[in-house]
């Protein structure tokens, strides 16, 4: 590849996308194209700047980073995104992959890591980290199929599903994930609207052969 690798850096806790920014422009062969803070100014960047590589964080205001990716790589097929998050649950994997992304990186890995995927992304091919690699074929190997429905639950109502599935009330939920007791219970009832169901007890079973939340 000629000339430098230019990335767009997605985060929305600016300490954590500038320390992102100040390593990749201290890379050879890398420059910061630009950064964002939320997935609306993502995609919006990503069409001005052409970047070859975006670095995509998970959870952001207004549009996270999956519907972002695949906006952003369906307008440009050529954009190579690297996720750069914390979660490394399997529906969070999996959905980054239906969108789009190339790589899935954990947080906490190390800055020679972060930008070796950077340039494997950059050269069109795809990386994740070994725990992540690991975690997709265990369950490319073991899993059935998603149910249909699943698709539409948005990351955070997959999230509550399956604290849900795992005995948790409304009030744990809401302690759990930094929320409130009203918030968790209307994406409680939005999850029992989108899977067609009426209580928790439906909603489980579902989950389970969905395999978003394992049997006991």
């Amino acid at each position: 590849m000629f000339g430098s690798l230019r990335v767009l850096v997605v985060d929305d806790h600016p300490v954590f996308r500038a320390a992102l920014c100040a390593m990749l422009d201290a890379t050879d062969g890398m420059e910061v194209a630009g950064e964002a803070a939320d997935g609306l100014t993502a995609v919006a960047d990503a069409s001005r700047l052409e970047p070859d590589v975006v670095l995509m964080d998970l959870n952001m205001p207004d549009l996270d980073g999956v519907e972002a990716t695949r906006r952003i790589v369906s307008a440009s097929p050529h954009t190579g995104v690297l996720m750069l998050t914390m979660f490394e649950n399997e529906a969070a994997v999996f959905a980054a992959m239906r969108a789009g992304a190339r790589g899935y990186l954990l947080k906490g890995a190390r800055n020679e890591q972060i930008i070796r995927a950077v340039r494997v992304i950059g050269d069109g091919e795809a990386i994740f980290s070994p725990a992540i690699a690991t975690r997709v074929l265990s369950l490319l190997g073991t899993a059935t199929p998603r149910d249909e429905s699943f698709p539409r639950l948005t990351l955070r109502e997959q999230e509550i599903l399956r604290l849900v599935a795992q005995g948790m009330g409304n009030a744990s939920i809401a302690e759990e994930l930094v929320l409130s007791q009203k918030t968790v219970r209307n994406h409680v009832s939005h999850i029992f609207r989108k899977l067609r169901v009426t209580d928790r007890t439906q909603a489980i079973a579902k989950a389970r052969e969905a395999g978003i939340a394992r049997s006991e």
